[in-house]
């Protein structure tokens, strides 16, 4: 599977209407928060951006997530992609979803070519709409994690992600007695869930139309 081949079945595709709700509740918690599938933004919602980002390796293509650390916050130790809140400075969402992958991970910003998005997804627990937005490196980066905001980098083959077997489901205790069936991709041993298992799923969902 070359880059080239991965970048272009995507351009393709993405001149469809975007899946939105059909692709993300695939891999939706339940039960169901009917509040992530907003048509109206909510009231005082935060704005941010994410990149899923293409690049080439010696087994084709790849795409980084990373672990956050452990902290007090409502995404503490889970699995994402690159991204965070948008700053004023900040020109769009796209200018955002790179400078925070640049950030975090030490991807050259000028090196990007972002080439689409994803639907926005509203996250309950964080009070943020996120954007998803898609790019592509010419070559593998040298990555560069920044240790206060990521623990550690997954380099997790596109090929990989295309595996349905990797998809498995789990219950989940939460606080308050809250039990949650939750969905998830199994990731190099680790559970990836939640808002980014919701733009993955959409994701792949755009990859495999024919």
């Amino acid at each position: 599977m070359k880059l080239t081949d991965v970048i272009r079945r995507f351009e393709r595709n993405l001149k469809k209407p975007l899946p939105g709700r059909e692709g993300q509740i695939l891999m939706a918690p339940e039960p169901l928060d009917e509040a992530r599938f907003y048509t109206k933004e909510p009231k005082g919602a935060k704005r941010g951006a994410v990149l899923i980002l293409f690049y080439p390796n010696e087994n084709g293509v790849a795409i980084p997530f990373i672990k956050r650390p452990v902290y007090r916050g409502a995404h503490s130790g889970q699995v994402s992609f690159p991204g965070g809140k948008w700053e004023e400075n900040d020109k769009t969402l796209e200018t955002t979803a790179v400078r925070e992958t640049h950030e975090e991970i030490g991807v050259d910003m000028e090196k990007v070519q972002v080439f689409g998005q994803l639907s926005r997804l509203f996250i309950p627990p964080s009070n943020f709409v996120v954007t998803p937005y898609l790019g592509f490196l010419e070559d593998k980066p040298n990555f560069q994690p920044d240790p206060r905001e990521v623990k550690r980098v997954i380099e997790c083959e596109f090929s990989y992600l295309i595996d349905k077997n990797i998809r498995k489901r789990k219950v989940m205790n939460f606080r308050d007695d809250l039990k949650m069936d939750v969905p998830y991709y199994d990731i190099d041993e680790e559970m990836v869930w939640g808002a980014t298992a919701m733009m993955l799923s959409e994701l792949m969902l755009i990859w495999d139309r024919l």
